[in-house]
């Protein structure tokens, strides 16, 4: 029996994470990326990786609100609202009054502030009237998105500011070919940087630790001496801001303040999160993941438009991905009950 008893004491955090799943991913995009560029060898380009980095620009900083919020065992649809409304609402307002128009870092720090505003909403009602995460975040989705389109604005806005114009076609890389120039934004670094302070955040601080064991199990986290609520408004309002700023990122990007878009789009970015290894049930996940899982969709993506798949397969590819992610992480949480099932019946 006593082999037995090391198996049954209680593990460290890191352990009860369990393994992520950076390797799978790697060899994933290796492979499929091998096999895109065997049909088409145009994939071999320059031109294919600053494709790939424009599009996981804006959703690798969305998916680090969703990862914190998975983490902790929630989950969020609202963020995209969110985004959209940080980012147009903050057009609309730098072009009706001026200010900030010169500084396309005012349009960001506003768009943080009204992300943090909007997440409050979130916070509130799951903090504190502890309410079901799923549906608050529908209800403040259609609250946030019917808010702007009502109050805010409704049209397609095309001229921006000066300082967000600049800002717009400030690109890090430039990649020219017969097909045009395919270019980076700058906006990557603030991006990379911001995934860094979410690691640091994860893997380093008290915070993490708690958002981590609220996800394992919140009654247990609070006997241990987190601060539940208080870890659970940090949470939403840290999800927010990262929304407004994410936002904003994508109406610099696209050079067009759109309110109808966006919205819809949260299947890649939970799909991406969930491929990364974050458990949907909460307490386990990482930003290494996260980030790959991110690549990974932008390459899918990219690699279905190139293979002339139609655009519509792509979202069914990525719901396909989604169930995929899911249920493995159902089955592998089903074979570790039974292991410790067995091993505890064992030890009696």
């Amino acid at each position: 029996m006593r082999p037995l008893a090391p198996a049954l004491r209680p593990l460290p955090l890191d352990r009860l994470r369990g393994p992520n799943n950076e390797g799978v991913l790697v060899v994933s995009i290796v492979v499929l990326s091998l096999v895109v560029g065997a049909v088409d060898s145009s994939f071999w380009s320059v031109r294919t990786l600053l494709n790939i980095g424009s599009a996981s620009l804006e959703n690798v900083v969305f998916a680090m609100a969703v990862l914190i919020v998975i983490i902790s065992g929630g989950i969020d649809v609202s963020f995209m609202a969110i985004g959209i409304f940080a980012g147009y609402g903050v057009i609309v307002l730098t072009g009706s009054t001026g200010f900030g128009a010169s500084s396309a870092w005012v349009g960001f720090v506003l768009a943080a502030g009204i992300g943090v505003l909007l997440g409050s909403l979130n916070a509130a009602a799951i903090a504190g009237l502890r309410l079901p995460t799923l549906i608050v975040t529908l209800g403040t989705q259609g609250i946030i998105r019917g808010a702007m389109l009502a109050y805010v604005g409704s049209k397609v806005i095309p001229n921006y500011p000066q300082g967000l114009d600049r800002l717009s076609t400030d690109y890090l890389f430039t990649a020219s070919s017969s097909a045009g120039d395919t270019r980076l934004n700058i906006l990557i670094i603030p991006a990379v940087l911001i995934c860094l302070l979410v690691s640091l955040l994860l893997r380093y601080t008290t915070l993490g630790r708690g958002i981590y064991a609220i996800g394992g199990d919140a009654e247990s986290a609070r006997r241990a001496g987190f601060r539940v609520a208080g870890t659970q408004v940090f949470i939403y309002l840290f999800a927010g801001l990262l929304a407004g700023v994410a936002g904003m990122m994508h109406v610099t990007q696209v050079r067009l303040a759109n309110p109808y878009e966006l919205v819809g789009g949260e299947l890649d970015v939970i799909a991406a999160v969930v491929l990364g290894g974050t458990s949907i049930f909460g307490g386990k996940g990482s930003v290494s993941g996260t980030v790959l899982g991110v690549v990974l969709i932008a390459l899918i993506k990219n690699s279905l438009i190139l293979l002339g798949v139609p655009g519509t397969w792509q979202r069914a590819t990525v719901g396909l991905l989604l169930l995929i992610g899911v249920s493995a992480q159902a089955l592998s949480a089903r074979v570790r009950r039974r292991h410790v099932d067995f091993l505890a019946q064992a030890s009696a």
